[in-house]
């Protein structure tokens, strides 16, 4: 988690800096990536917060994804426009994919659709890690992380 802490702090330097929001919204990474950006400093004050969405059902109605695979990067698109919309925040990002044990959507173990917003464009990215469940997690949310302060950092 030290990886995750130092990025979710740079994003929270950046963030109060140009005083700017973020949301999340985690399927596969089930609250990790909100995890470390509530742990960086002063989150309260940049920090929207996010949507853990792990059911098919809980993506279709809260964060109006359509009836698409859930593992798919349209799926991941949705998820981060919808969150972002929701929040009112100014960037956004979204992780959907297979943490394993068995493939999913046709997708194999590892697979991570990755989705970052801001309120005028979206970058989708599709990665694949290996190991177990866990080491999946711990690689698309540290990813994640860095996919929005890449963003975020694009706009300086």
């Amino acid at each position: 988690m030290a990886n995750e802490t130092t990025v979710a702090e740079q994003l929270a330097e950046l963030a109060e800096r140009r005083g700017v929001t973020v949301a999340v919204a985690e399927s596969l990474t089930a609250g990790n990536v909100a995890a470390a950006l509530g742990a960086a400093p002063n989150s309260a004050v940049w920090f929207r917060g996010g949507v853990v969405a792990y059911a098919t059902e809980v993506k279709q109605h809260v964060l109006n994804v359509p009836a698409v695979p859930v593992v798919s990067e349209v799926a991941a698109t949705a998820m981060a426009q919808g969150v972002r919309s929701l929040m009112d925040a100014d960037f956004a990002v979204a992780t959907t994919g297979v943490g394993g044990p068995e493939p999913q959507d046709g997708e194999p173990v590892g697979s991570v659709w990755f989705c970052v917003v801001s309120r005028s464009r979206a970058r989708a990215i599709h990665r694949r890690f290996d190991g177990d469940p866990a080491e999946v997690v711990e690689r698309s949310t540290r990813y994640a992380l860095e996919l929005l302060l890449s963003m975020a950092k694009e706009r300086e």
